[in-house]
């Protein structure tokens, strides 16, 4: 069995009392949370925030019963502008240091890319884009040691963590259980290289090298147009769901298995399309 989530701000609210309720309406009880996409009422810096505004974000999730799997904190590790990227990480150890007051079970975040003004640049791909990540991943969890708290490091071709061989990479080099894994297997899947049997590699692949790592699971579907990756909802693309989630039943009972850019309507008929697998 496996708990099914969602992104929060794929569902759309006025406050978080608002998106709490609807959660709970919809009897989803896990999700991922980017506080400045789903927090309206103030914004959301690495100034201003503070153990009261933790506290109460807590607070209003625990009574809906909603746990917020993933404390969602996307920013660009290895930014070339070193004032850039020690701002992010700044932001990134904010939300360390107040994860457990919200009661976050980890915080997120992708390592970011190398030349930011550009979706896809080969300059991911080389060494010293790598050893930046390594550099900025081993400062947080430096922190998070400190605090208790998971680090949950997310793989994709648009990073310098572009397959499963460089994450186990990744976790050799940091050397530390407070960092752990979001395995996203569509984030690893090329255009011109998404086969079924190729799904099916990197879901081994993954599991082999560090299957004791993994915490998280994103569900996104995609579907190949014109040579290229385009995200659909779940349930109608081309991803293998039947392999990924009999080998996450058999080796990772009841984690979280979060729906990644499946907005509404959708949001139901994804959930539903995950659950028949969940037996």
């Amino acid at each position: 069995m496996y708990n099914i989530g969602v992104r929060a701000h794929d569902i759309a609210n006025t406050t978080l009392e608002d998106l709490a309720a609807k959660l709970k309406e919809r009897n989803i009880n896990y999700i991922q949370l980017a506080l400045k996409r789903s927090l309206k009422e103030h914004d959301v810096t690495t100034r201003n925030m503070n153990v009261g505004m933790a506290k109460d974000i807590g607070n209003i999730f625990s009574k809906q019963d909603v746990n917020i799997a993933v404390l969602g904190c996307y920013v660009n590790l290895i930014h070339p502008d070193p004032v850039e990227r020690k701002a992010a990480l700044d932001f990134f150890k904010a939300h360390i240091r107040h994860a457990k007051h919200m009661g976050a079970l980890t915080v997120g975040t992708e390592t970011g890319a190398a030349t930011p003004e550009v979706q896809y640049t080969e300059k991911n791909f080389e060494e010293v884009a790598f050893i930046s990540a390594v550099h900025s991943v081993k400062e947080l969890v430096a922190e998070a040691e400190k605090h208790g708290v998971i680090v949950a490091i997310e793989g994709g071709i648009n990073h310098p963590i572009y397959s499963p061989k460089m994450m186990k990479r990744l976790l050799d080099e940091v050397d530390s259980n407070n960092m752990q894994v979001i395995l996203d297997v569509v984030n690893y899947i090329f255009p011109d290289n998404a086969s079924v049997e190729t799904q099916h590699q990197i879901i081994d692949e993954a599991f082999d090298l560090f299957g004791d790592r993994i915490t998280v699971i994103h569900a996104k579907d995609f579907v190949i147009e014109n040579n290229e990756k385009k995200i659909v909802p779940v349930g109608q693309g081309e991803m293998d769901y039947e392999y990924l989630l009999n080998k996450v039943k058999a080796e990772k009972p009841r984690i979280p298995v979060l729906l990644e850019e499946t907005e509404e309507p959708y949001i139901e008929s994804s959930t539903e399309f995950l659950k028949k697998y969940n037996k």
